[in-house]
This record gives C-alpha cells, sequence and structure tokens, in this order.
C-alpha cells in the first residue's frame, strides 16, 4: 500500500520560515519525481516545485528563491523549505510522486496559513 504523509504545516507570520516534509512509503522513492503542489480556497491546484532523483530542481516562478525542494532518498522523505512567506502563500499543500501515466500518488495534503 502506498501512502504519502505531509507534515510541517501551520500558522506563521507574514516573513515567517516553515519546513514541509514528505514520507512516502510503498514505491521505490528514488524511482520517482516528487513534487510539491498546493492548492488555495477557489483556485487551480498549482505545482509549486518538482525534483527527480538526480536532476536539477524546478520551480514556480511564484516561489523562485524563497522555496526550496529536496529529497532524501535514504529516509523516502521529500522537504519545501519555506522562507519569506506571504500570505498569498496561504493554501494547502500536497505532496505527489510520479513515475509515469497512472503510476502517480498524491498525499492527504498539510495546510499552510499565513497572516498579515
Amino acid at each position: 500500500q502506498v501512502q504519502l504523509v505531509e507534515s510541517g504545516g501551520g500558522l506563521v507570520q507574514s516573513g515567517g520560515s516553515l519546513k514541509l516534509s514528505c514520507v512516502a512509503s510503498g514505491i521505490f522513492f528514488s524511482d520517482y519525481v516528487m513534487d510539491w503542489y498546493r492548492q488555495a480556497p477557489g483556485k487551480r491546484r498549482e505545482l509549486v516545485a518538482s525534483k527527480s532523483n538526480a536532476g536539477s530542481p524546478n520551480y514556480a516562478d511564484f516561489v523562485k528563491g524563497r522555496f526550496t525542494i529536496s529529497r532524501d532518498n535514504a529516509k523516502n522523505t521529500v522537504y519545501l523549505q519555506m522562507n519569506s512567506l506571504k500570505p498569498e502563500d496561504t493554501a494547502v499543500y500536497s505532496c505527489n510522486a510520479w513515475k509515469a501515466p497512472g503510476d502517480e500518488y498524491w498525499g492527504q495534503g498539510t495546510q499552510v496559513i499565513v497572516s498579515s
């Protein structure tokens, strides 16, 4: 059974930092591209950051220079370090594991609230 479990969300003031974690089980972690997505109320889900096993990370323009994605294959974990948070970063953040069409898994999400 595949599980992705996120943690680390919470309430933070504008300008603050949070570090999200996503622990995967039931998959061969290093085979998967690991992504972080977010969805704010009333908005579409959007890709925040992506990291394959060996490739360079990719970031959405709206988080470049503020967020950092990293992964620890030994711990089956992907992280999202979020700095200089803004109220518009408020959303549910979910991790995604993708290998091929139909071979994709999602976590349940963790809420991030940034107060102004």
